[in-house]
């Protein structure tokens, strides 16, 4: 995208008005597109990503000047964005629960989906090593918002959305740094498989050092201030600088921006600031990543040339053919021998996992970074846009339809009612949360907060009765309930981490002494243990 410096000066730049200009009118284009798009998917109920990168294909030639992807835009600021939205929205506490097989699909399984992809792009296409590894990485990377999308439309369990949020969130972290491995053997002419794996584990601990560092400190920080307008500009400093200092100093940007939005969601936004911040702040980065995914996708859609398109469809369908082998491999015999240290993924849920793999925007970018010395490295961006784009089409449109045929959520009538009641419960917990905070500001006085948090308490005592009841008649429904069965052993596991944590905290300030404390700590922990272990 066009970049344009301005200077103060005395006379006017016909050429550079002109210029702004026109790609002010480009902009209002695509805004306007984008909201027909939305409207128009919504009514239809098809994929709102898909709408775009099928409309920007129809608008190339209306808009004034030529817009196309820009990769280091993509992955300097629109990449850090969306990781850093989709971080702080994930609860650790799930990610916990599912860490290992998304590890499993993250790490061996990317390296896997790669090597394989790689391997028949050689052979099909002709390609030499270099460029056939560099393609089956890229196509490798999984663009989770086409996937999270579908799962708006259509619900699908909480547990099978966690493990596709988490994959990505790392799949791109890893993917990234292979690629980075790849082009330098591809300038030194030489690669040690030990050195490359020594290199690969201090790149990837090195970016969770970073997200660490800055995750907690912009969490401390985003505590002492409470304001909405500071709270936004540290956290879009900390997903756009977490991101460059990891790259300054060699490691993975990508995982310190995860780890630090992870961090920065978990103990800063959801524990710490007042509701109204916290509001603010989510809907801030909700429209951040609505935006940015906007402009993305309808930059997809006018960077392919649609000639160029049908010059490269035979290998286009070979590359896809490939990463869908490739997917398939990595992903149905390890989620298998997941069941041999925790709990088995269904069968079902992972032909959502096996063709959710579409292909987006990174997978673009990565293309246009390729260097120029790269064999046959117009081809290649050919082949992955070309491959984008029937992705985005194809499986965008079709896996709507397949997590409906698979009917991964029954929604009984005790779910709805439990859920029903749970949503009263916390609304009225948290709206009492925030009167006490009001109270003690000196907001509120105390005849008024006392009417109206009993108000809420009446609210919050039919609701757990009710809850209760339903718990008792449906005893036998909770322990045969899968989905049931784990929402309980994740509350459970906050409650122990939370008493674990006010001890250790206990500890810390010196109020109570270490050894009356440790027999309490291990038997917490051999509860914890307990919950993985089921």
């Amino acid at each position: 995208m066009q970049q344009f410096i301005f200077a103060t000066s005395n006379t006017t730049n016909p050429s550079l008005e002109a210029k702004v200009a026109e790609l002010v009118i480009a902009l209002i284009i695509l805004l306007l597109v984008a909201t027909a798009v939305a409207l128009i998917s919504r009514q239809f109920r098809v994929s709102y990503v898909t709408g775009l990168v099928l409309a920007g294909l129809a608008i190339t030639e209306l808009l004034p000047q030529r817009i196309g992807l820009d990769p280091s835009l993509i992955l300097n600021l629109f990449l850090p964005i969306l990781v850093f939205e989709a971080a702080i929205n994930t609860d650790i506490s799930r990610l916990r629960s599912t860490v290992k097989p998304i590890l499993l699909l993250a790490g061996p399984g990317v390296l896997i989906s790669s090597g394989i992809t790689a391997m028949l792009l050689k052979f099909g296409l002709g390609l030499v090593w270099i460029p056939a590894l560099l393609a089956g990485v890229i196509l490798a990377v999984t663009d989770t918002v086409s996937v999270i999308a579908v799962f708006k439309e259509v619900p699908v369990p909480s547990r099978l959305s966690t493990i596709v949020e988490g994959e990505s969130l790392f799949n791109d972290g890893v993917a990234l740094v292979l690629f980075s491995l790849i082009l330098q053997v591809n300038s030194t002419g030489k690669f040690v498989l030990l050195n490359g794996l020594q290199e690969l584990f201090v790149v990837i601990v090195g970016g969770i050092l970073v997200g660490l560092a800055l995750g907690y400190l912009s969490a401390g920080l985003l505590t002492r201030s409470d304001d909405p307008l500071s709270s936004m500009l540290l956290t879009v400093a900390v997903a756009l600088g977490s991101f460059q200092i990891g790259q300054f100093i060699g490691v993975s940007g990508v995982v310190a921006v995860v780890v630090a939005g992870l961090i920065v969601g978990n103990m800063g936004i959801f524990r710490n600031i007042s509701a109204s911040s916290r509001i603010a702040l989510l809907s801030f980065w909700e429209y951040a990543g609505f935006g940015v995914n906007t402009f993305i996708f309808l930059l997809i859609g006018l960077e392919i040339d649609l000639i160029t398109l049908w010059e490269s469809l035979p290998a286009v369908l070979m590359a896809i053919v490939a990463y869908q082998v490739g997917r398939l491999v990595s992903v149905y015999p390890l989620l298998w021998g997941v069941r041999w240290f925790d709990r088995p993924i269904p069968f079902r849920w992972q032909h959502v996992l096996f063709l959710g793999n579409i292909k987006g925007s990174l997978s673009m970018a990565l293309a246009l970074s390729l260097p120029a010395i790269i064999t046959g490295r117009e081809r290649l961006i050919a082949l992955v846009f070309g491959t984008v784009l029937l992705s985005l089409v194809g499986q965008g449109l079709s896996l709507p339809w397949l997590v409906r045929q698979l009917k991964l959520s029954h929604f009984s009538e005790f779910r709805q009612q439990t859920e029903e009641l749970q949503v009263q419960l916390m609304t009225s917990k948290a709206a009492q949360d925030e009167l006490d905070s009001l109270l003690k500001a000196g907001v509120l006085p105390k005849s008024i907060y006392e009417e109206m948090r009993s108000t809420y308490q009446v609210k919050v005592a039919a609701a757990e009765k009710a809850l209760r009841d339903l718990y008792n008649r449906r005893e036998e429904n909770l322990a045969n309930s899968d989905s049931n069965r784990i929402k309980l052993d994740a509350i459970r596991r906050r409650l122990l981490l939370a008493e674990k944590g006010a001890l250790n905290e206990a500890i810390r300030k010196r109020l109570i002494s270490e050894e009356i404390v440790q027999s309490r700590v291990r038997n917490i922990d051999r509860q914890l243990l307990k919950l993985e272990d089921d």
